[in-house]
């Protein structure tokens, strides 16, 4: 590659998986003073903005928002309905339900890790047979990871449902969505799952900062027999504050509800099952894309069927540690940042593509003319014709 004059200047684009492009809508929102905790719009907007929140997980039971990220979550979940010494059986399609299963460690709980490596949708045969082989009923909870967002794995939660059902389990079900709420489909009380964790800055188009437990009765009268839960975690007051400090346990995140309010707008006036076809639509153009790429025998795509793989991001392995190559050449000379490789062996390899949230047709084809760009300065070996059939998708003739 020759020396050039870097094209990175303008608007720069941050193409990795949350935190996600934030709308202007939620920038002009969170761009005021900071406005009266005790009295006036603030408290009176809550109450819409929790139904707002159950919209989008598809629930009519409760929510509680913590000022935390995801981690933050795992912890306020787990400690509502886990006590220590309980355990937890934990299905891994990546490195995210390890960092769950380790956060439910740290509180004290026992975890029955099943590994499916990173590249597969969890086994429904092996979760079975841990289930069946339970038959004191020691499992308390599933942590079933939706999305992983290093691997890129879709998980399927309503066969996960029906294999605990069908075998008479009572252990809560516990949903991981925080890669895939607002992107691909999911539904909390059709699928029924008793606890869901998120957090605002991926399908909810937020800065980071602000999660999400969503909870069912199951999983309160769980609560209810707890030994202790720490006043901090503790979703009781939380989702059913008799003062407006309880929703938070003391000062609100003012700005992060000014824009999570807008962000919720949009979504709304989209509409929930128009969000969800439009990323199904974008992801399509961008598995199109690296699908044809990978004819030249340098890249490979982490999940190889695409009933796996989720609609928001998509996880990428280049051939002779070029990942991080191709990575730094798009944001040193495009303005375009990519998804570094988490949680796998070939860190160099793998890279990322975040397509969640706030994004349309055209920043997709900018992301997938960038990464093409960047396999040409660098010569590396791809299939061609990936930009054309990207956008014979968007256009509906692919």
């Amino acid at each position: 590659m020759t020396n050039q004059v870097s094209l990175a200047q303008g608007r720069e684009y941050l193409a990795i998986p949350g935190p996600s492009v934030m709308p202007d809508a939620v920038l002009r929102a969170m761009h005021r003073p900071s406005p009266n905790i005790y009295d006036g719009e603030l408290i009176e907007m809550m109450p819409t903005l929790t139904d707002d929140l159950r919209r989008v997980a598809r629930t009519r039971h409760n929510v509680a928002i913590y000022i935390a990220n995801g981690h933050g979550t795992w912890e306020a979940a787990l400690s509502n309905v886990i006590a220590p010494g309980e355990t937890v059986l934990a299905p891994a399609s990546g490195r995210f339900t390890h960092g769950w299963a380790e956060m439910a460690e740290g509180i004290g709980a026992q975890v029955e890790m099943l590994d499916f490596g990173t590249a597969s949708p969890w086994g429904f045969d092996r979760i079975a047979e841990a289930l069946s082989a339970d038959t004191e009923h020691r499992i308390k909870a599933v942590l079933a990871v939706h999305v992983d967002t290093s691997s890129s794995v879709r998980n399927d939660i309503p066969t996960l449902r029906a294999l605990l059902d069908d075998l008479g389990h009572p252990a809560l079900l516990m949903a991981d969505c925080i890669a895939s709420l607002g992107c691909d489909r999911f539904e909390m009380d059709a699928w029924g799952v008793d606890v869901t964790v998120t957090a605002c800055q991926k399908g909810l188009m937020t800065p980071a900062g602000v999660g999400f437990v969503f909870f069912n009765d199951k999983a309160q009268a769980k609560r209810a027999a707890m030994p202790r839960v720490s006043q901090y975690w503790d979703w009781q007051p939380r989702a059913n504050p008799e003062m407006f400090y309880q929703y938070f346990n003391g000062t609100a995140p003012t700005h992060h509800l000014y824009g999570l309010r807008a962000a919720l707008d949009m979504i709304h006036a989209e509409g929930i099952e128009n969000v969800w076809a439009r990323h199904e639509h974008l992801a399509t153009a961008v598995w199109t894309a690296c699908e044809i790429w990978s004819e030249g025998g340098a890249l490979h795509l982490n999940v190889a069927d695409r009933a796996h793989r989720s609609r928001a991001v998509t996880a990428l392995r280049l051939t002779d540690g070029l990942g991080t190559p191709l990575r730094s050449y798009t944001e040193t000379q495009l303005g375009l940042t990519l998804g570094i490789g988490l949680g796998m062996a070939d860190t160099d390899g793998c890279f990322r593509l975040g397509h969640m949230g706030h994004v349309n047709g055209q920043m997709i084809m900018g992301m997938l003319g960038g990464v093409e760009t960047a396999m040409a300065a660098l010569n590396i070996p791809r299939g061609k014709g990936a930009l054309e059939a990207a956008a014979a998708v968007l256009a509906g003739q692919g």
